[in-house]
């Protein structure tokens, strides 16, 4: 369907019945021939159009001074009406653009101040959130889907739009190869899918963490009995939506808003002081981060990021690199792996205890706390199965004062201890209780002493 833009300026494709925005359309169909550029372009457009009460023909047949002064109030006007300053000089490129293919260049091109837009603009706030913080939205987003949507963003670095682009069959033959780190191909053609998919048409690949690709497996398997099967055309990420039948639903990439909404609501849910701030491009700027951190070299990071390298550069990343680089990105610690093999050694002495199912009771205690991280879930499960409380309590005075440690005048007494991790498992085969892990990697834990009588 054509857009009120398009209608407008009589527009289908890249041909218009004004001359004047053929010119500007063949301009960029020569140099970009981006679809995002085109609407841009019009929308650009249309606005000054709407605002001056002329079609475009009748723009260019202005003299400089008119034209100059009409887009100066133009987007003045913009700036009045709280459009960011970012919005307001790409929308003056394009303007300008198009006078200056239809002769306002030289001695007559216009005149338009700019609007100062300082180094690292941003009009709204963001919060990059932590690697443990991810962890939790993971846990908290709600479906098998919007948890592999989170990893996804996270460990790929994938911009939004390249995101919804991808389809099943983009990664199919890796996933189904049993890889725990598998590529993921980003590729210009992805923009007849989605036109912002592939920025300024530039091929690249990166790679989906094990994490990720546990949960896509995951995911997909769920969708596949859900509708019967998967084709290689179906988007890896489908909306689920019910206003549509299933149909189109199964071929219909999640919406850009959906994907806003899932991120800031897993922020929310996991505790994240400012959820608000969080967005899908937060979660790319975490993979960034996550890069530098593990020291990955810096080229190899441009690429990754899908950033243009220098003169021929981009050439050593040809498909006869994806191993060596596979191997460098399987190194990279998205996640606190010392923390996770912590957790698997209590795991099995969980299990040793007789406790079963421990995965599943560790995932039910976070899905109803997404505060608790992993270790606080297993700590909790433990406690129970075992017959143990949190907190114990000192010997009081006054009966009023007796917690719910103290049953009939009798008050629990606990004794205390900070070990290492070496140290733990001779403690919890003595009856000793997880408490709480210390940032500097000691453990706090405890046993209660002989009950004593409550002083009343």
């Amino acid at each position: 369907m054509a857009s009120s833009a398009e209608r407008f300026l009589q527009v289908s494709g890249w041909k218009s019945k004004f001359e004047s925005v053929n010119r500007a359309l063949r301009h960029y169909r020569r140099r970009i021939r981006s679809e995002k550029t085109r609407r841009n372009l019009l929308d650009s457009l249309n606005a000054l159009c709407r605002f001056a009460g002329k079609n475009p023909d009748e723009l260019v047949r202005l003299d400089v001074e008119e034209a100059s002064e009409l887009v100066q109030a133009f987007l003045d006007d913009l700036a009045d009406k709280g459009r960011s300053v970012r919005y307001v000089n790409v929308t003056l490129a394009y303007i300008k653009t198009f006078f200056r293919v239809n002769g306002f260049e030289k001695d007559r091109e216009i005149r338009v101040e700019r609007y100062f837009q300082p180094s690292r603009y941003r009009k709204k706030p963001e919060y990059v959130p932590t690697s443990e913080e991810i962890e939790r939205m993971a846990i908290a987003a709600g479906s098998k889907r919007n948890k592999a949507l989170i990893l996804m963003l996270y460990t790929t670095g994938l911009r939004i739009s390249t995101l919804r682009a991808l389809t099943v069959g983009d990664i199919i033959e890796e996933l189904e190869s049993g890889l725990n780190v598998i590529k993921i191909p980003v590729y210009p053609e992805m923009k007849n899918r989605i036109p912002e998919a592939c920025k300024g048409g530039i091929p690249y690949y990166t790679f989906a963490s094990a994490e990720a690709v546990e949960a896509l497996r995951e995911y997909l398997e769920e969708r596949k009995k859900k509708y019967g099967g998967l084709e290689n055309n179906e988007p890896l990420f489908c909306s689920d939506t019910t206003n549509v039948p299933v149909e189109v639903r199964r071929k219909t990439p999640v919406m850009r808003k959906a994907i806003q909404q899932i991120v800031k609501r897993a922020a929310r849910k996991a505790g994240i002081k400012r959820w608000r701030d969080v967005t899908p491009h937060c979660l790319r700027k975490a993979f960034e981060s996550a890069l530098r951190n593990n020291g990955l070299d810096v080229k190899d990071q441009e690429f990754l990021m899908g950033h243009i390298l220098p003169k021929s550069q981009d050439a050593y990343y040809d498909y006869s690199k994806v191993e060596e680089l596979r191997t460098k990105y399987a190194k990279i610690k998205f996640f606190r792996k010392t923390e996770i093999d912590k957790i698997e050694m209590i795991k099995t002495f969980a299990k040793t205890l007789g406790i079963e199912e421990i995965e599943i009771k560790i995932q039910k205690i976070r899905e109803k706390n997404p505060e608790l991280d992993e270790m606080e879930a297993l700590g909790k499960i433990m406690r129970e199965e075992l017959g143990l409380k949190q907190l114990g309590t000192k010997m009081v005075k006054h009966r009023e004062d007796i917690s719910g440690d103290c049953d009939d005048g009798n008050c629990k007494i606990y004794e205390s201890k900070i070990v290492s991790e070496k140290e733990l498992i001779p403690y919890l085969n003595s009856g000793w209780d997880i408490i709480k892990e210390l940032r500097n990697g000691k453990i706090v834990i405890r046993k209660q002493l002989v009950a004593k009588r409550a002083i009343v």
